[in-house]
């Protein structure tokens, strides 16, 4: 994630807050599926407003596309075969110093391309002339035009191992890819490392240009950008300015939560409103805390809501294609964003709460994808 240009939401339109879809302040405990009217600081209850260095292999790499296997049954099913063991083997070795054009840079994009072919996704390299996007593709049964794709970005900035950011992000990218090829959809997806985010967003927005240029069908992006940094203490969820005006809901639960800074982010276009949705369900199901964050409809290319625009899923908004925005909310919770507090290293991370994301985007990428027997 680049740096911070502005402050959140200094000013707001009359509009913030409100959407097509209805925002009545309240709260779904993940254990009953009930309403009520706070989030309990103590569940995966759902907020909702408005609108380094190991080279240890991840223990399974092998494709069972259409095999008789009880990881493809169901979205849930296909979700709970994610492997905390893989993921945490790919954490471990894309965690160093990747600026572009560095060894390990290089290594990485190697390791995204490499995975991918191995788990027989159709592999191409986009050079957009400073740069590399590693984007992977198997193709639908049914409806292959329509793509659900999944992406993080692989480079980050100098002198820092860049564990939450954002190999994080990237970990949990490769390990979705190798969980769908347990399965076949009606939908392509699409798997996508991107490179030169920190640089402005350069390797998304060269990916969206040619995307619009080719007319392509994109019916939802899920990026992740820093997913490992959960804290239960009190007053370890940073609030920027204006976010309670803007998000009244999702503000007065993370109060009551004691400002913990123990959920995920999912911060999501009105376009995927729906989408967003499927993902908080399924966060709820593995008792993941979560805040659904929903821009108003036309917002989104606004900088009034410049902090919430800080990763490839702005490039995805800016062409008019749906996204959904996964992260732990980066320097509002982690003081070593960038290393500026100390360094980003795996050691620091909650692996069990990075799991969960993954295991969410599964079920809401699955569900996305078409598989609802």
């Amino acid at each position: 994630m680049p740096p911070r240009r502005l402050a959140l939401l200094l000013l707001c339109t009359p509009a913030c807050g409100t959407s097509g879809a209805s925002d009545t302040g309240t709260a779904t405990d993940p254990t009953t599926g009930d309403p009520g009217t706070s989030a309990s600081p103590t569940t995966g209850t759902t907020a909702t407003t408005g609108p380094a260095g190991s080279t240890a292999e991840p223990t399974t790499t092998t494709p069972t596309t259409g095999d008789d296997d009880p990881c493809n049954d169901t979205p849930q099913a296909l979700a709970d075969c994610v492997d905390a063991a893989a993921y945490t083997a790919e954490l471990t070795f894309i965690a160093d110093v990747r600026t572009p054009g560095s060894p390990h840079w290089l290594a990485v994009q190697d390791r995204c391309a490499d995975r991918l072919d191995e788990l027989g996704y159709e592999v191409a390299l986009q050079n957009y002339g400073t740069g590399v996007n590693v984007v992977g593709r198997r193709v639908g049964l049914t409806a292959p035009a329509e793509i659900v794709l999944i992406g993080a970005h692989y480079d980050h900035v100098a002198d820092c191992h860049g564990a939450d950011d954002n190999a994080s992000g990237v970990a949990a990218t490769l390990e979705i890819a190798r969980v769908l090829a347990q399965a076949e959809f009606d939908r392509t997806v699409m798997i996508a490392c991107w490179d030169e985010e920190e640089l402005g967003l350069v390797g998304s927005e060269a990916f969206v240009a040619a995307a619009k240029a080719n007319s392509d069908d994109i019916v939802i992006d899920f990026n992740f950008d820093m997913i490992g940094v959960r804290s239960d203490e009190e007053g370890s969820q940073k609030i920027p300015a204006g976010f309670d005006f803007a998000f009244p809901d999702a503000y007065a639960a993370i109060q009551a939560n004691g400002s913990r800074g123990d959920f995920i982010a999912v911060i999501t276009s009105s376009l995927a409103h729906d989408h967003a949705l499927a993902y908080a369900a399924a966060a709820d199901r593995v008792a993941l805390r979560n805040a659904v964050l929903e821009l108003p409809a036309g917002s989104e290319t606004s900088d009034l809501f410049g902090d919430l625009r800080r990763s490839d899923h702005a490039s995805f908004w800016d062409a008019g294609y749906p996204a959904v925005f996964l992260s732990d909310t980066g320097e509002f919770r982690n003081d070593h964003y960038h290393c500026m507090g100390g360094p980003d290293e795996v050691a620091d991370l909650d692996l069990d709460f990075a799991v969960k994301v993954t295991r969410a985007t599964v079920e809401a990428s699955a569900v996305a994808l078409g598989l609802t027997h």
